[in-house]
């Protein structure tokens, strides 16, 4: 079962996608496109928790140097824990990915996956990962395109739930001041070329959740917790409005789901765009 991170119902994006969707596919298309040599220097945009770090090290790439950057600080003390577990020896750093704290060409590739789609400012960073990529170095960024999420639910409020996630999460994001581009993934090649980083593919990596039965009411309970607290986070009234009756509608899916037993079908969908390019100039 597939962790609720990546549930369209209770986030907008697809949080802490690294942490719960890397798997050994993945790491081949990182390692075979990187294609690290030794004494290479290698840096993670958004490393989270080390699991990119961990994976890498697995496969006994000899004598390359690992750098990560996160901008949350307690995310950075978990990668370095967890990395020097594996004995794996990584240098990590708390930065922006939009003021990346290294000179100009220091890097022989650079990588972020899942970090754009929280970043308001997506040309800076990418801008950054040019900067501190070598001539000839290669840049990899993958994202979703997170306005063409798909859900399909056997139960007719499934598919109404959906419809006030999405009102909602857009009401919390104007309420903010604006959001990050959601669709970023499929631009990220254009974004490459703007930024002196010659676009060499695009791969795309389906991210999906299916499941037949309906979920516990462990699982409802979590899903309304994190709207509850999105709505206590927000200051404005027409947001707190629009949360309340998401989760009327949220109730309503868990016991159309709930009578339907077995028969329950839900279905969840959307694509990465891995963006592969190489610092041209």
């Amino acid at each position: 079962m597939p962790a609720p991170t990546l549930d369209a119902l209770t986030s907008p994006t697809l949080k802490y996608l690294r942490e719960r969707w890397w798997n050994d596919e993945f790491t081949t298309f990182v390692v075979d496109t990187l294609r690290p040599r030794p004494g290479n220097r290698i840096l993670d945009v958004g490393s989270g928790e080390g699991e990119a770090e961990i994976h890498l090290g697995r496969r006994h790439v000899s004598q390359i140097r690992m750098f990560g950057v996160d901008l949350m600080i307690e995310r950075v003390l978990v990668a370095r824990r967890e990395t020097a577990a594996h004995n794996q020896h990584v240098r990590y750093a708390t930065a922006d990915a939009c003021a990346l704290p290294f000179r100009d060409g220091v890097f022989d590739s650079t990588f972020c996956v899942a970090v754009l789609q929280h970043v308001g400012d997506v040309e800076s960073a990418v801008r950054e990962f040019a900067r501190v990529t070598a001539t000839g170095g290669r840049v990899i960024a993958v994202e979703p395109d997170n306005s063409a999420r798909y859900l399909y639910s056997s139960a007719r409020a499934g598919g109404q739930a959906f419809e006030a996630a999405a009102r909602f999460f857009a009401a919390v994001a104007a309420a903010r001041g604006g959001a990050p581009d959601s669709a970023v993934g499929p631009r990220l090649a254009t974004l490459f070329a703007r930024y002196g980083i010659e676009p060499l593919a695009v791969r795309l990596f389906p991210v999906s959740v299916s499941r037949l039965g309906a979920p516990s009411e462990e699982e409802w309970r979590g899903r309304r917790a994190a709207i509850e607290q999105a709505i206590d986070a927000s200051p404005a009234d027409a947001v707190r409005t629009l949360g309340r009756a998401y989760l009327d509608s949220l109730d309503e899916y868990a016991s159309e789901a709930g009578r339907a037993g077995q028969g329950f079908v839900e279905i969840q969908n959307t694509m990465l765009f891995a963006a592969v390019g190489q610092k041209s100039e």
